[in-house]
């Protein structure tokens, strides 16, 4: 009888050989997805809302933000309005030339496909948006696209 004595069983320890490489694969998995904004906004705007929204995002896209100026802290300023191309602030006089010099910097396929991305506070007066329009429209750039999120559904009725 001897022979058939239980012995006392112990549950194997982990291995954890592999985790260092998970965990750095994770790491660079969501080091590569993640995107990074490339202009910092100098201007306040709250984005507006709609219902039939799409979003886009393409490679020859100029930002423009229209909003009134901040300081480092994120603080409204001013009460004038500002109109930032990417990094800069332009006045609508140097909106053309501004335009002109970002289409330059892109590559030959990009230029085609330029699209201006205006992202106003919901509060800019509308003469406003026009008068950029109408110097993008000089400048040769008419593709446009408005910024705003999606209108929650206890906003809705």
């Amino acid at each position: 009888m001897s022979r058939f004595r239980e012995k006392k069983r112990e549950v194997p320890g982990l291995n954890l050989a592999a985790m260092p490489d998970l965990i750095f694969t994770v790491l660079f998995f969501f080091m590569i997805v993640t995107h990074m904004r490339d202009v910092k906004p100098r201007v306040h705007y709250e984005v507006p809302e709609g219902t039939e929204l799409e979003k886009t995002r393409k490679a020859g896209e100029i930002d423009l933000l229209i909003g009134k100026p901040v300081n480092a802290q994120g603080e409204v300023v001013s009460d004038e309005w500002r109109i930032q191309l990417n990094d800069r602030y332009v006045t609508l006089e140097q909106l053309g030339q501004a335009i002109a010099e970002e289409r330059a910097k892109m590559p030959e396929s990009e230029r085609q496909q330029l699209v201006v991305s205006i992202r106003a506070d919901r509060n800019t007066e509308m003469g406003i948006i026009t008068d950029v329009k109408q110097e993008l429209r000089k400048a040769g750039a008419l593709n446009i696209n408005y910024s705003a999120t999606n209108k929650s559904k206890d906003q809705k009725k």
